[in-house]
């Protein structure tokens, strides 16, 4: 299977504080990778390293086979952060205006791509509404479809739907498949179990270090577990999910 984005003994620290530590992974191409694990268990740092908002202590990146490079990457990438960085007192389309600006869409194609990323989240008809109207749950999508904005092969989201109701979360999951139907690479965190196995591979992220990356029915296997929540609870850890 191929692989999109390669980590080779990923470690960084703060200071003193060791947050990952000789992290290998490899995230296929095509493919929802999730990464799960507790609050603190490094997946935020992690992911900012794959996309090089941070710098490894020591390891490396590779995208496509190639050393990761910034500036290079940001184009092929969306990136969905757990907090949504929205302009309040603008509408939504003001706020995709601005972003598809910023991402170089050339006006004729911005109002193209600007309701296909809108009908993708289901929020089309909410377009000129402005974003403190919108529910939580809305703002998610909205941040959902600004990441789309630019039609990406790889798109990270970290802890996306956070704050949603279980409905619209399972909206966001049929998004989310529908996306990688199309060809698309997804990289989430979750810390939600029912979240976990929709994913087709996971990382479990514990203490900064990968504890096993495989299928989610592989990693139930290989441990003699009927849930995913059972191997960290085999690890030492606790439960993980709120």
């Amino acid at each position: 299977m191929d692989s999109i984005l390669q980590l080779d003994d990923l470690s960084k620290s703060f200071g003193s504080q060791d947050v990952l530590k000789n992290v290998s992974l490899n995230i296929p191409k095509g493919k929802i990778y999730g990464l799960l694990g507790p609050s603190g268990s490094g997946k935020t740092t992690l992911i900012k390293l794959m996309i090089g908002l941070e710098t490894p202590s020591s390891g490396s990146v590779t995208y496509k086979g190639n050393k990761l490079k910034a500036k290079e990457l940001y184009p092929f990438i969306g990136y969905m952060a757990q907090s949504d960085a929205l302009y309040d007192e603008l509408t939504a389309k003001e706020n995709l205006s601005f972003m598809a600006s910023l991402y170089g869409l050339k006006k004729g194609e911005r109002k193209k791509q600007i309701e296909k990323v809108m009908t993708t989240v289901d929020l089309l008809d909410h377009l000129n509404k402005p974003v403190h109207q919108y529910s939580g749950g809305m703002k998610r999508r909205l941040s959902l479809a600004i990441a789309l904005l630019h039609d990406p092969e790889v798109l990270f989201l970290d802890e996306p739907t956070v704050g949603i109701d279980p409905v619209l979360r399972k909206e966001i999951w049929d998004s989310f498949h529908s996306l990688k139907e199309e060809g698309r690479t997804l990289i989430i965190t979750t810390h939600v179990m029912d979240e976990a196995e929709r994913c087709d591979q996971l990382g479990l992220l514990q203490h900064g270090k990968i504890i096993s990356s495989d299928t989610p029915a592989a990693i139930k296997e290989n441990y003699g577990v009927t849930s995913i929540e059972d191997v960290f609870l085999k690890n030492g850890g606790v439960s993980i999910e709120n």
